[in-house]
């Protein structure tokens, strides 16, 4: 299959869909808005434990600015030693492009949530959605899948997934956020990585690198196309609940909230992880006129055996 730009743009496309209805919905329609408050009592429920708290902090600032920063250099700096000049220059405009993009939709959508939940006179930020801190994990992770070889990639992207989820975990248990604002984070870094995998695949096409990896690791669809098939699953039994749980004060439903807000935010980063390894398996070679077909082999000419 052929890695063409127009299905990065499609992909994009798709994912502003998606953050359009997920804000929607987190602000609109009270069954969610009710599950999405239930879900992070449950969560802040979790910071009772003062270690697990200390450690929430710790990994929620690991994508701060500084380290942020930081880290998005080492990815540049990986590009330029793969000569991939492209890349090095399309990585710190999709990790700064990202986490802008999230900064300027906060003060847009400021919309304030209240919930009995919380108790009187207690809410969240208006200003907080999308998660600033689940973008930048997000667009981190994705960011240092484009940048490694080929063999790299599965162990990259699990420890990527791992981090997104980690972050957006911390953040929730120390009340910076909704699980809403973690799925819309997802998305608006999946919308820059797309952008930039539909750069990539057009700069491909006019300035081939020679085929350097046609090597396709059996990790990449051994790990993740079994995992984003069970996370469908895993999702879709959960966003039944989601739909049939009614709102009640009891602590179950807290639990049956934080279940699910666990579970979508785990499943969306794993399904973003899988689709971006699987995109990147390596195509069919390009030609030089453009066609996307490899040229065929020419047979080796049989010479007749000479006779003795």
């Amino acid at each position: 299959m052929r890695q063409r730009p127009s299905h990065a743009l499609l992909a994009a496309v798709g994912c502003v869909i998606g953050l359009a209805v997920t804000g929607l919905v987190a602000f609109h329609w009270p069954l969610v808005r009710a599950h999405d408050a239930a879900s992070l009592v449950g969560f802040i429920a979790l910071s009772a434990h003062p270690k697990l708290q200390g450690l929430a902090s710790f990994i929620a600032n690991s994508v701060d600015p500084v380290p942020y920063a930081a880290a998005g250099v080492v990815l540049v700096g990986i590009a330029l030693y793969r000569r991939r000049w492209l890349l090095a220059g399309v990585v710190p405009v999709t990790m700064s492009g990202a986490s802008a993009t999230t900064e300027l939709l906060k003060p847009i959508v400021a919309h304030g949530r209240y919930s009995d939940w919380f108790g009187p006179g207690s809410s969240i930020a208006a200003a907080g959605w999308p998660s600033g801190h689940a973008t930048a994990a997000m667009t981190l992770g994705l960011c240092a899948v484009l940048v490694v070889p080929a063999v790299a990639r599965p162990v990259v992207a699990l420890l990527g997934c791992a981090l997104a989820i980690g972050v957006s975990y911390s953040v929730l248990v120390l009340g910076w956020h909704f699980p809403s604002d973690v799925l819309g984070g997802y998305l608006v870094a999946a919308v820059w990585v797309a952008l930039a995998l539909a750069v990539l695949w057009w700069g491909e096409e006019r300035w081939p690198t020679g085929g350097e990896e046609r090597s396709d690791p059996l990790g990449v669809r051994a790990l993740f196309l079994p995992l984003a098939g069970l996370g469908v699953l895993f999702g879709a039994g959960f966003g039944l609940l989601l739909v049939r749980t009614r709102l009640a004060a009891t602590y179950a439903v807290v639990h049956a909230s934080l279940l699910v807000g666990a579970s979508l935010i785990a499943l969306l980063a794993a399904l973003l992880f899988a689709a971006l390894a699987v995109a990147m398996r390596p195509g069919v070679p390009i030609r030089a006129d453009g066609s996307g077909r490899a040229p065929k082999a020419t047979p080796h000419p049989v010479l007749p055996r000479a006779r003795v």
